[in-house]
């Protein structure tokens, strides 16, 4: 199997981290220059990613989520932010308007870009053989997050990625059965028994760190309603308007 696949389809996450071993300078610069070499909408590149090295910041950062001691304790901590800063700069430069809180397509742009661009980053820390997790839950304390990084209007914390030796060895971890996920020339319902016959796979894996079954996690995380802290930043980070809430409002 070509290399690149393998590593995709190895793939996995790991929290602890070897705490004495320092990521090289050039192998920071490896994820990073893959990061940065990512697909994006014409170009646009609507993303920037802040190294976060400074122990302090980071540990921070798990007085507030203390359930991810891991970005303190990993070798590095990246935070991808959708950034459309720049092409603020570019509006003001050709003095046109920059109608970024009368739709959602230009957020949802920059969202994909800094998706692709984490993604990339995963990748490339594997193939050094070393270890990652995506951290999406820093979005819980967005704001107080976005204070101490100095984010200006215009950016959005949108996941961290902490990096480091693994010390625990990981299972690669079963997906969803293909047929809920793939479909061929259009969308193709399923019965729940396809639900199901996941959620037996998840109880045979039995990772520890689970305590509800995969169906009943999702239920409970729904049911109990958006983070508002989200909408509220995005409000004052001028990304979101409260008429942009209220046409979705109507919506419904």
């Amino acid at each position: 199997m070509n290399e690149t696949l393998k590593v995709m389809k190895e793939h996995r996450t790991y929290r602890d981290f070897d705490e004495n071993y320092q990521l090289k300078q050039e192998d920071l610069q490896y994820i990073l220059d893959a990061s940065r070499q990512a697909p994006s909408w014409m170009n646009g590149q609507m993303y920037s990613i802040i190294v976060i090295r400074d122990l302090e910041l980071r540990r921070k950062f798990v007085d507030m989520n203390p359930g991810n001691p891991h970005m303190l304790k990993s070798s590095v901590f990246l935070l991808f932010v959708a950034d459309l800063k720049r092409t603020k700069k570019v509006a003001d430069h050709f003095e046109v308007d920059y109608p970024m809180n009368k739709g959602l397509d230009f957020l949802i742009t920059a969202v994909t870009d800094a998706s692709l661009a984490l993604e990339n980053a995963v990748i490339a820390v594997e193939a050094l053989g070393l270890g990652s997790v995506v951290v999406g839950s820093i979005r819980k304390d967005i704001d107080e997050i976005s204070r101490l990084l100095n984010l200006p209007d215009y950016v959005m914390p949108l996941a961290g990625l902490s990096i480091g030796k693994p010390i625990v060895e990981m299972r690669v971890k079963p997906r969803l059965p293909e047929k809920a996920v793939i479909h061929y020339d259009h969308y193709q319902d399923y019965d729940y028994d396809v639900i199901e016959e996941y959620v037996t796979t998840m109880q045979t894996f039995a990772e520890a760190r689970e305590t509800k079954l995969w169906s009943q996690k999702f239920a409970d995380y729904f049911s109990a309603g958006p983070n508002t802290k989200v909408d509220k930043f995005l409000q004052k980070q001028k990304l979101f308007s409260e008429n942009q809430s209220s046409s979705l409002t109507d919506l419904k």
